[in-house]
């Protein structure tokens, strides 16, 4: 097994392991014990700190990937690369905190006259925090990505702050925590992350704190311009998934009881693009790594190769979704989400389109061509919120929806003729037209599968009907060869233990 492969697994599991949780945290846990507003404030407050600390962070995860491998050092000082970057992040932030605190009277004022908007008041401060540590955490993150030691990361994210979210709403059904509670313990799980990841990379002793080298200082105004357009690119992307978010509880009266179900539709559909997730941690790094040496058969290997894998799995899961919609709206458990379930498959589909396109954006931003990775994505996000603004008074959360959708298709269509134009290659062939059959194949499978009484019976036979269709035909056909290696291994260990 390669290292991709490797870490691809293993990053897997953790992200499946954290899908579980996450569903259990937001479609059982939060659905019964929150009220719909508290759920769409907890969404508003996650999508504001991320996109703080995006804007707080000016590019430095991308700085990292990119700079790192020309720093990097046997003596582990890596030309006090790390002193750099935690320097600019540190000044960043501060810079960035006073504008937010200065701004928070017409900010809170927008949400006056909103339901939930007491919410946002009250917890306004708790943002800072959360923020700070999470940028902490992506320094890190990004740090360990470069030595492909990223699977603590993945799971500290994945799985341990979903653990102390679950285990600050049972607080809530035991009576022993109220809703602050609940935002405090998240603020400290956040922090305890940060700290477990920050004390491993010491205890293996990869870096060390060093003055910075001349090199680097030569460098450093080319890194941060280069930091500065890449955070437009982050935030900006942020802003493409999160702004409807913020533009549902602005613009509707409702706020955050529209956030609340958007937000709770839009991470289940987000569960299609895990296993893009997955892959991606490793192989932004080899793609770092091949520009480096200006390998671009490695490059256009990896691309074909992680557009492939990622839409053949991201379709099994959005079928899985698809034909099981009433057992997902019964555990969701609340009468909104059965009448807006088709928001689900219209966010479902923009994941889709996203995670076909493979590592475009990144091959792109890693590349001496970055500059047009910010252009694209500030105008990706001038877009969605345009499309939010039109469509969101007329069609609701549908409108947001269909906004983001159109949204993805026209950025990751760009994409995908600027590197065919610029770098002579694409990722679209043969087998995505398969995946394309095998999947309203399966689909219909799934659909037309008789009911069963016991609806987990029913789930179990409707989605081992589609799953194994799907699979068996992406087998035949040979999609993947990745995946009929993965295939082939399991069907060998399993004939000789036989």
């Amino acid at each position: 097994m390669t290292l991709l492969q490797r870490q691809g697994f293993f990053n897997s599991l953790i992200l499946y392991a954290g899908v579980a949780l996450g569903f259990i945290n937001l479609g059982i846990l939060f659905q019964r014990f929150l009220t719909i507003e508290e759920i769409g404030f907890f969404n508003l407050l996650v999508t504001i700190t991320t996109i703080y600390a995006q804007v707080a962070s000016p590019g430095l995860g991308n700085i990292i990937l990119r700079y790192f491998p020309y720093y990097r050092s046997e003596d582990k000082t890596h030309g006090g690369f790390v002193t750099f970057i935690s320097l600019f992040g540190v000044i960043s932030f501060v810079v960035v905190t006073l504008l937010f605190i200065l701004f928070k009277t017409p900010i809170t004022n927008f949400y006056q006259g909103k339901d939930g908007s007491p919410l946002l008041i009250k917890y306004y401060y708790y943002i800072i925090p959360i923020s700070f540590f999470t940028l902490v955490f992506t320094i890190l993150e990004g740090l360990a990505r470069t030595l492909f030691k990223n699977v603590l990361s993945a799971f500290l994210r994945e799985v341990v702050l979903r653990i102390f979210t679950a285990i600050s709403v049972l607080l809530i059904f035991l009576k022993w925590a109220n809703y602050t509670d609940f935002i405090l313990i998240y603020v400290l799980s956040n922090a305890i992350i940060a700290f477990i990841l920050w004390l491993s990379m010491m205890k293996e002793k990869h870096f060390k704190i060093a003055n910075i080298s001349k090199e680097l200082h030569q460098e450093k105004k080319e890194i941060i311009r280069y930091g500065f357009f890449t955070v437009l690119s982050g935030s900006s992307l942020a802003l493409v998934q999160g702004l409807a978010i913020i533009m549902l509880t602005l613009i509707t009266t409702q706020s955050m009881a529209f956030a609340g179900v958007y937000g709770t539709l839009f991470i289940i559909a987000g569960m299609i693009s895990l296993p893009a997730k997955a892959l991606s941690r490793t192989s932004y790094q080899i793609v770092s790594e091949a520009w480096r040496h200006h390998d671009m058969a490695k490059i256009e290997k990896i691309y074909r190769k992680t557009s492939v894998v990622q839409c053949l799995i991201g379709c099994l899961l959005f079928i899985g979704i698809i034909i099981n919609k009433q057992h997902v709206v019964h555990l969701l458990h609340k009468p909104e989400y059965d009448q807006h379930f088709n928001v689900l498959i219209m966010i479902g589909m923009a994941f889709l389109v996203d995670i076909t396109g493979g590592l475009n954006g990144h091959i792109i931003s890693s590349s001496k061509q970055y500059k047009f990775v910010t252009f694209l994505s500030m105008t990706a996000a001038l877009s969605v919120f345009v499309l939010n603004f039109s469509l969101i008074p007329r069609y609701g959360m549908m409108g947001a929806a269909i906004a983001y959708l159109l949204t993805m298709t026209a950025l990751n269509v760009t994409y995908y003729f600027f590197i065919k134009v610029k770098f002579g290659f694409q990722p679209i062939g043969k087998a995505h037209a398969h995946i394309l059959m095998i999947s309203i194949i399966s689909l219909l499978a799934g659909l037309y599968t008789p009911y069963f009484d016991n609806e987990y019976v029913d789930f179990f036979i409707r989605s081992a009907a589609a799953t194994l269709i799907f699979t068996l035909s992406a087998y035949f056909f040979k999609v993947s060869e990745d995946i009929n290696k993965v295939i082939n291994q399991v069907l060998f260990k399993t004939i000789n233990h036989v």
